[in-house]
């Protein structure tokens, strides 16, 4: 069962996870592009500086994802999925982020500790 939890929940979690996330987008040729960048909550979103190449994946293609790693081995990786917008051009350029979804992800240890139908161990944070 999902429990949807509150977005000051899902930025304490993030913050517990750190400041540099991969920033996920698609590229024109619809081939995925990640960086790793420097995040930080504005105003219930997240910023970080973006390349060119970052910036003008965003404002084509305004779902994206932002990835930590897990922290620890066999711990969870935290994933927000968010409508993105691009503020400024050039080297100050910058990707805001507003989530509209969010998980701790990891592989389930068996079978029996997914939910049906998954075949990882979840825990929602934001829907």
């Amino acid at each position: 069962m999902s429990i949807p939890v509150s977005l000051e929940k899902l930025r304490a979690e993030a913050e517990r996870f750190g400041a540099t996330p991969y920033l996920l987008t698609v590229g024109d040729d619809g081939r995925p592009h990640s960086v790793s960048v420097s995040a930080t909550w504005e105003d219930g979103a997240l910023v970080a500086k973006a390349g060119k190449r970052t910036a003008a994946n965003a404002a084509a293609r305004r779902l994206i994802s932002l990835l930590w790693a897990p922290r620890e081995a066999g711990g969870y990786s935290l994933i927000i999925d968010g409508e993105a917008a691009v503020r400024g051009a050039g080297e100050d350029a910058r990707v805001i982020v507003r989530p509209t979804r969010g998980v701790l992800h990891r592989p389930a240890a068996t079978p029996a500790d997914a939910p049906d139908g998954c075949s990882a161990d979840c825990v929602p944070l934001l829907r």
